[in-house]
């Protein structure tokens, strides 16, 4: 029995190896690939058509993405130029802090006006360092000899034009309340008909109307002390101020006279059409408007004759016209009767 057992599965075992050298032997069968059918000129036409609208969708999906980029970096830099300065590089507070700072200088600066043109630094020294310690001295207004010079090297050089007669100056002192003394020397003849006007630099130094006149038609080559001769009659003259131009120095037609009192304005009111300098001047209060005389209209109609009172009171007659106007006649309704002539009359006639 055994050896029938061992028989059986010597065969099992040779026929299970041969069916597996079978199926090993066997080549793998290749899939078929399925052959690609050839595209019609439309199709060919549809598809590059569509490749190409998703390629402009594309493009335009990158075009938005970029542009809010763009809109993004540009909030940004509004808020940060808000906030910093590029040019400068500075903040707010601290621009706020640099106006404060200025001004605070201005109020220690005093402004020199009609000063001559050889005027020297030592001479503004001179005058002004008994009231107080001088940080700087700066000279303005200065008219260059040549167009190439700038003012800081016409004020170094000495090179100004010839026409020019006058600079103006500022003095920088150490403290506030040396400026303020400084004032006292406003007015002040530092050279002949050179009567100068000093005044604090400050913004903040509100100027006193009521005790000032404005001037118009003025020469444009007039000097301070021309007007102040001609309204020292109207009592004391505190400071002239002629508005002129910055680069010729030539006066713009128009300035200011501000006098000690106010009952000198009523005096200064007085000169108005005066001549100076061959020219008719306008005097008015600071503040009031100057209205050209206007021409008186001329009358379109001309004026009618008064009906005296008498024809007024006496009664309306049954001629043509009464008064002015005329009333026309009624027409009687009643038929008018021939007249009748006499035979003998018609006789003679005849």
């Amino acid at each position: 029995k055994e050896n029938k057992k061992r028989k059986r599965t010597e065969e099992v075992e040779k026929v299970s190896e041969d069916q597996c050298s079978s199926v090993i032997q066997e080549p793998p069968v290749k899939a078929k690939k399925p052959r690609k059918k050839e595209l019609s000129k439309a199709e060919k036409k549809l598809a590059n058509r569509e490749s190409a609208l998703e390629r402009a969708d594309e493009e335009e999906e990158q075009k938005l993405f970029q542009s809010k980029a763009k809109q993004k970096k540009g909030a940004s830099h509004a808020i940060t130029k808000s906030v910093v300065n590029s040019d400068t590089g500075t903040t707010i507070k601290q621009q706020q802090k640099k106006k404060v700072a200025d001004e605070t200088v201005n109020r220690r600066t005093v402004f020199v006006g009609n000063l001559p043109v050889n005027c020297t630094v030592q001479a503004l020294k001179s005058l002004f360092k008994g009231y107080g310690q001088i940080k700087s001295i700066r000279f303005r207004s200065l008219v260059p000899a040549e167009d190439t010079l700038s003012k800081k090297l016409a004020a170094i050089k000495h090179k100004v034009h010839p026409n020019a007669k006058f600079v103006n100056a500022y003095v920088v002192f150490k403290e506030e309340c040396d400026a303020i003394k400084a004032l006292n020397e406003n007015g002040t003849e530092i050279a002949s008909g050179f009567h100068i006007r000093v005044d604090i630099a400050s913004k903040t130094n509100s100027h006193d109307n009521k005790r000032s006149v404005f001037l118009g038609n003025l020469s444009y080559d007039i000097g301070d002390d021309a007007v102040r001769e001609h309204f020292s009659v109207c009592g004391g003259v505190v400071a002239v101020r002629i508005v002129r131009d910055r680069k010729t120095g030539l006066g713009k037609g128009f300035g200011y006279v501000l006098f000690e009192n106010t009952d000198a304005v009523h005096l200064a009111l007085k000169l108005n059409d005066s001549l100076l300098m061959g020219r008719k001047i306008r005097v008015k209060r600071c503040g009031e408007k100057w209205k050209a005389p206007q021409k008186s209209p001329g009358r379109s109609r001309a004026p009618k004759d008064s009906v005296d009172a008498t024809l007024k009171n006496k009664r309306r007659s049954n001629d043509s016209f009464v008064g002015e106007k005329a009333n026309p006649l009624k027409k009687s309704t009643k038929p008018k009767r021939l007249k009748t002539v006499p035979r003998n009359k018609a006789g003679k006639n005849e």
